[in-house]
């Protein structure tokens, strides 16, 4: 977390929590979502707007966390934005790792670990990384089913609906 928002957190210690006003999709692409998007819809059916400033989505990767009941938030300052989810905490990259398995990154570069591989019932893959659970991203699909294909990842199956309870996040925290 940047020192200036542990300051901030500290000189205001009572700003309110704030929900629906941030989206992370399944894509790894963060949406601002206003009270004319919110009463649009639930997210990710309204979307709002896609954060294009590239130090705003830095910072809000060296912000994001969650809490006790696994709902992820970007701490804005003394504010704790939570974020509605569209399929998981973090959507990852992967890198080619010439032979071995791909290495895994979260959209952010940052690396990350892979502790196992679950398939839902659409087909869509997930890791379980050191770092949390997370969807592959759509473009690095290919390369993720190199890795099933031989062997380096053995994914397990899993309704979607049951994975937040399983690994512990909350899609639309309220």
């Amino acid at each position: 977390m940047d020192e200036i928002v542990r300051a901030a957190m500290a000189k205001w210690p009572q700003v309110p929590h704030c929900h629906g006003w941030l989206g992370l999709d399944a894509r790894g692409d963060w949406y601002l979502r206003d009270a004319a998007v919110q009463a649009a819809g639930p997210f990710p059916q309204a979307k709002g707007s896609r954060i294009e400033h590239a130090g705003l989505r830095a910072f809000i990767a060296r912000n994001y966390e969650s809490d006790a009941l696994g709902r992820w938030y970007f701490q804005n300052g003394p504010q704790r934005v939570f974020v509605d989810l569209e399929a998981a905490p973090w959507v990852w990259r992967l890198q080619p790792s010439p032979g071995g398995p791909p290495q895994v990154q979260s959209c952010d570069g940052r690396a990350a670990q892979l502790q196992d591989a679950w398939l839902d019932e659409l087909g869509r893959l997930f890791l379980r990384c050191d770092r949390g659970f997370g969807l592959v991203h759509s473009l690095d699909v290919d390369l993720a089913a190199e890795a099933v294909d031989a062997g380096h990842w053995l994914p397990q199956t899993l309704d979607f609906a049951a994975m937040p309870a399983r690994f512990g996040y909350v899609l639309l925290p309220r």
